[in-house]
This record gives C-alpha cells, sequence and structure tokens, in this order.
C-alpha cells in the first residue's frame, strides 16, 4: 500500500500498489502493521457496505464522539464517489477543513478517516457501492452529523444533490451546534 497524507494531519490516501501480470493484478488493500508503521489505528470492528441507486446521491456528514470515536477505511468497490472528510478536532490546527477525493475501483484508492472527522460522500454514477472498515461498532448516542451544504466548509459538491436523507438534509449548522455534544 502506498500512503499519502493529506494537509489534514493523520488524514490519508491509500493507494493500492498493484503487481500485474497476464492474469490481472494483485493488491494488499489493508495490512494492520503497515497502518501502524504510518501511525494509523489498524483495528476493524465491522465492515460495512452501502449500495447507492441513483448518481447525485450524498450520505454524510457523519462521525461518532467519544467514548466511541471511530476511524474508516473508505473504498468505493463499484462506480464512483466524490469523499470528503472535514476535521471536526476543536484543538487541531485544520479545524473545519475539508479534503475530498475521487474514489473508483480503477483508480484502487481508499480514504483514511481520522477519529473526530465528519466522513460523507456524492455518487458520480449509477449503482456505487463503497466499502467501509470502521474502528469502533456503531453507536446511536455518540452519533453526530454536519451539514453536508453548510457554508463554513465551503465544500463544492461536483454534482447536484439528487438523493439525500432526511436526517443528513437536516444537521444543525455548525454555528448553531457546538462540536461534540
Amino acid at each position: 500500500m502506498l500512503f499519502t497524507e493529506t494537509h489534514l494531519k493523520g488524514a490519508f490516501i491509500v493507494d493500492l500498489d498493484r503487481k500485474s501480470d497476464d492474469r490481472g493484478y494483485f493488491a494488499r488493500a489493508f495490512c494492520g502493521k503497515e497502518f501502524e508503521d504510518h501511525g494509523l489505528k489498524p483495528f476493524v470492528a465491522q465492515c460495512n457496505l452501502s449500495f447507492n441507486q441513483a448518481k447525485g446521491t450524498l450520505r454524510g456528514m457523519h462521525y461518532q464522539v467519544a467514548p466511541a470515536t471511530e476511524t474508516k477505511l473508505i473504498r468505493c468497490i463499484r462506480g464512483a464517489v466524490y469523499d470528503v472528510i472535514i476535521d471536526m478536532r476543536p484543538d487541531s490546527a485544520t479545524y473545519l477543513q475539508h479534503v475530498g477525493v475521487e474514489l473508483t475501483p480503477d483508480n484502487g484508492r481508499a480514504l483514511y478517516v481520522p477519529e473526530m472527522f465528519a466522513h460523507g460522500y456524492q455518487t458520480l454514477t449509477d449503482d456505487a457501492e463503497v466499502m467501509y472498515a470502521v474502528s469502533e461498532f456503531y453507536t446511536p448516542g455518540c452519533e453526530r452529523g454536519a451539514r453536508y451544504n453548510d457554508p463554513i466548509f465551503g465544500i463544492r459538491w461536483p454534482l447536484p444533490v439528487a438523493v439525500i436523507s432526511e436526517k443528513d438534509a437536516s444537521w444543525a449548522l455548525l454555528e448553531t451546534a457546538p462540536v461534540g455534544v
């Protein structure tokens, strides 16, 4: 695996190191030791799969607070998504800044999401599937969210939002909802 740290400390793009031959290629998609070597949390409590029928579907922005903060490794396994993370750590030099990256099976990229980062994505194709490896069990009482179109973040989504859940569309704007509470 090839690890590239983004400008958000602790957030990495993880590219496949493909070994190709006449059959196709082989690549390691996860290795606990390599994650530890980069100072990342390698524990996986659950793996989630998200299927999205329509291009323009938006999911997010989600995170969990203590005692159930979580890391995620996000990979698109069919179609294409624009994946976004926001640094929600109040003491961070990059607090409220975001990174967006296109994930597709062809580019083989994954995004490592540190604890206390809001995460979401928009589908760029119909029938997109996303696989999440998550370090903590889903804990409803610790779930938080940020509004995908909150002006404080300045996220420029590539497409108009075609489908979004009521829950995701109604997260409070940050100025009215302090982080972590």
